[in-house]
């Protein structure tokens, strides 16, 4: 602890941003570029360094929070960043796309702001690459396994370097014709520039792991037969099956998922196509969904020029502060949260029926109406109460000639065909079914995670392929060196 004062005597202060006139005309991560550097030292000083650091528990990976903020406090950044990485192989990722759960289970949070630990983190991985203290780990020596690894996102990807750093010569294979899978081509670039992830696959490459993309096993390469090349296979392909609305004009052209929409945009940025198909350039557009998805929905649609665009969420407006009796202390509260998506649509008045930004709160659809061409103009929406039932009354219409369903997803996709021709069992939810090992019915073949855990975040998402590393690692050689910091059936901590 270095200021044993520090949580006392500084102020919480969070990346800035630039301002929203500026950010919107372009790609470019949102916040002001080496800005953190200078505040960050201070801002670690305010960790109390705990005696039961809660932290810890509130993040799947384990993270040494208080251990690395202590180093960044004395500006000891090749320490940090031993420390950091001891933890989480991808920390630039989670620091710029993790929503931060280790912020809510902060001692600090208690009774005032917590330690900007994700800020903290995001500095200390920026400085790594700086400096040259994340250089490519290949094994000393091979141990003559292979294994297969199906998905390049997060769990993929940590999955695919803690073996490789164990000595397995490892194939990813990834159906995209570019690796990251949702980092790729779901991730706008103002949340997360894809050159870090292109710097973090290069790194992978030096230290022997292989890749083979525009591969989708179970249609281009069957999934049986890659089974009998591998000693192992891993399946971390993520859950891509979304989450329909099943509502009257739901069959009206104009009406896309999310997952249609953002991955066109994303390829516009690659330099791939020089406009979107589904640009929402001059159109109305209305998001039907209020988490992450639909956020990123809105910052895309804000910088391609939307005459306007309106955010729908079932739930009603959450308080500025956590209720205590439902969601105690540490567990991640539902607060009313101001993206930087949502900043923008507040100060450019995106949704003019909204209050603040542009969600409208307690929001139901419930029909689209379309044009003659069948094209939709409209999405009629009715007030719900806290329980989602409709109040009478409070049905009108927005207009809508471009809509966006950001639901979620419900697990796998399974059009591949990898499921079934494995013989792969599922659970009631529809992911893959695995056992303590993360190990599948089929015997070699494991499974981990969202095609496994269900939809989740980035933290749990690494969490889970540093994990299935080890039960690999274990299968493969009888004992195993690497670190697993959850089990298949841990889940995030609730009151």
């Amino acid at each position: 602890m270095a200021d044993p004062k520090g949580f006392m005597t500084t102020p919480r202060q969070d990346w800035p941003r630039r301002p929203v006139e500026e950010r919107v005309r372009d790609w470019d991560e949102v916040c002001v570029p080496g800005a953190l550097l200078p505040i960050v030292s201070k801002q670690a000083d305010r960790c109390m360094d705990c005696g039961i650091p809660f932290c810890h528990h509130a993040c799947p990976l384990g993270n040494l929070i208080p251990e690395w903020n202590d180093l960044v406090s004395r500006e000891d950044w090749r320490a940090a960043s031993d420390r950091l990485h001891a933890t989480n192989n991808f920390p630039e990722f989670t620091g710029r796309l993790c929503p931060a759960p280790c912020e809510s289970g902060c001692v600090l949070a208690i009774d005032q702001p917590a330690v900007t630990i994700k800020n903290v983190e995001c500095a200390i991985a920026d400085r790594a690459w700086e400096e040259g203290f994340a250089p490519p780990r290949p094994p000393e020596r091979l141990s003559g396994r292979t294994v297969a690894v199906i998905g390049s996102g997060p769990t993929g990807l940590a999955a695919a370097q803690q073996l490789t750093r164990a000595g397995h010569t490892v194939a990813v294979y990834e159906r995209d014709d570019r690796l990251g899978g949702l980092m790729r081509y779901g991730i706008p670039a103002f949340k997360m520039e894809k050159r870090h992830l292109e710097r973090r696959l290069e790194q992978m490459r030096a230290e022997g792991t292989k890749f083979r993309t525009s591969t989708a096993v179970g249609r281009d390469i069957g999934a049986v037969d890659l089974r009998s090349r591998y000693d192992a296979v891993v399946i971390a392909t993520g859950a891509t099956a979304w989450r329909e609305l099943d509502v009257l004009g739901r069959e009206l052209t104009g009406i896309q998922q999310a997952m249609e929409y953002l991955p066109l945009a994303n390829r516009v940025c690659e330099g791939d196509l020089e406009s979107s198909p589904l640009s929402a350039a001059g159109r109305h557009v209305v998001i039907v969904g209020g988490g992450d998805t639909g956020a990123d929905c809105l910052g895309t649609a804000v910088r391609e020029g939307a005459a306007s665009v309106t955010q729908l969420d079932i739930y009603g407006r959450p308080g500025a502060e956590r209720d205590e009796d439902a969601e105690p202390w540490p567990t991640y509260p539902k607060t009313y949260r101001l993206s930087p998506a949502h900043e923008e649509a507040r100060d450019l008045r995106t949704a003019p029926e909204a209050d603040a930004d542009a969600r409208l709160f307690a929001a139901s659809t419930l029909r689209f109406t379309g044009d003659a061409e069948g094209h939709v103009r409209w999405l009629h929406l009715v007030d719900v109460d806290a329980h989602r039932r409709p109040l009478p009354g409070t049905e009108r219409p927005v207009p809508a000639d471009l809509v966006l369903l950001a639901l979620g997803f419900t697990g796998p996709d399974r059009h591949d065909g990898l499921i079934d021709q494995l013989g792969l069992a599922v659970d009631a939810r529809g992911t893959i079914a695995r056992d303590a090992d993360f190990a599948t019915n089929v015997p070699g073949v494991f499974a981990a995670g969202d095609a496994a855990r269900g939809q989740s975040l980035i933290v749990w998402a690494i969490a889970e392929g540093r994990a299935v590393a080890a039960a690999v690692d274990r299968h493969l050689t009888g004992s195993t060196r690497l670190t697993s910091p959850i089990g298949p059936y841990d889940r995030p901590l609730t009151a």
